[in-house]
């Protein structure tokens, strides 16, 4: 195939192959045990993958609505009414995604314009920078406060300005599994009010929260969901991030811009996965039972490794546990890690990359 040889202007100049592919390719190549990419190493529900095989069979094999099946939506809708005590309409302030980067991705196209200013607290996942790049934004960036990884309100409040167009949120935390509090979301209630600021809630590990925590949604909070959209994700919470499945909600006159761009990415999303899903969010074992299930294995992964020379606070939610290496080595966390998977087979992400 001959090269295309006219001038080229990257959008992103910057941007490389991400750190979970690198470090995913480095496992493989080393055959190292992959703790590097956010996703669980267990089957999927057998009843869900039933589910999904008897809609197929049934002929729920063609495009679905674009803003995504209407049981769907009038589930999640009751689904948040009960857990949040949030009131979405299922017509108008609801759409499913091709998973939550897809629904992240959507709502910043959908409101940042060139010159806007996003802010951003790092480490962040590593999706948020890009999409507001790509569209002209300036990404702002707020440190978390280590070990606890705590937000710095008064900071924030001095990054905010006439150009702030929109605040990005994510609790649980990717990737260091610390989880907003109250007094948190009360404190960004404040700083937005009278503001034209728009909240972008990254909340796909709501149901992986542990210690008895609960999870502050940002729907608990009426100032905020007025300007917020909220992003939830079905891979992570029934173990099937393959499927790319998500979902968003706000209010209408933003859902409304959310779906003029939606249509031009995906347009729909997995009709017979969709139909599956409503079935088995109507059991709420379903989903109310998969924090025990990933605070155990946190427990079991964090007391094998006690005796090492990690150090560590256990993760208060999401996949991730933080380890601290500092008396181990001074390497650079890229460094170390690379090497921990060529010499001791196993592959982590550096924090750094974030």
């Amino acid at each position: 195939m001959t090269r295309y040889h006219g001038k080229l202007r990257p959008k992103l100049p910057d941007v490389g192959t991400t750190i979970f592919a690198v470090m995913d390719k480095l496992s493989n190549e080393y055959g190292a045990i992959n703790l590097s990419q956010g996703f669980p190493d267990f089957p999927v529900s057998e009843e869900l993958v039933g589910l999904v095989e008897q809609y197929m069979k049934k002929g729920f094999n063609q495009y679905a609505p674009m803003y995504g099946i209407q049981p769907l939506r009038e589930e999640l809708c009751c689904k948040v009414e009960e857990l949040y005590a949030a009131s979405y309409h299922p017509e108008k302030e609801i759409n499913i995604t091709s998973g939550a980067t897809q629904a992240i991705y959507t709502a910043v196209a959908a409101v940042v314009n060139p010159g806007d200013e996003v802010i951003l607290f790092t480490p962040a996942y590593d999706s948020y920078a890009p999409a507001v790049k790509v569209h002209g934004g300036k990404a702002i960036y707020s440190k978390l406060k280590a070990p606890e990884y705590t937000v710095n309100w008064d900071e924030v409040n001095t990054l905010i300005n006439s150009r702030t167009r929109m605040i990005i949120i994510n609790s649980p935390h990717n990737p260091t599994g610390s989880i907003l509090s109250l007094e948190d979301m009360q404190q960004l209630e404040k700083l937005t009010r009278n503001t034209d600021i728009i909240i972008l809630s990254d909340e796909v590990y709501e149901h992986i929260i542990f210690d008895k925590a609960r999870h502050q949604s940002l729907m608990c909070f009426p100032g905020l969901v007025e300007r917020s959209f909220v992003v939830f994700s079905f891979g992570k919470t029934f173990h099937s991030t393959g499927w790319k499945m998500g979902y968003c909600l706000a209010p209408e006159n933003l859902m409304k811009e959310f779906r003029s761009i939606h249509q031009f990415i995906v347009y729909c999303c997995n009709t017979p996965v969709q139909y599956a899903l409503s079935d088995f969010l109507k059991n709420k074992d379903n989903y109310l039972g998969i924090s025990r299930l990933y605070e155990k294995k946190r427990d079991v992964f964090i007391s094998l490794i006690k005796e090492s020379r990690f150090k560590f606070s256990p993760s208060r939610g999401s996949y991730f546990q933080l380890l601290d290496y500092s008396d181990i080595t001074d390497e650079k966390d890229t460094d170390f890690a690379v090497r921990m998977t060529k010499e001791n087979r196993v592959a982590s992400i550096p924090v750094s990359v974030f």
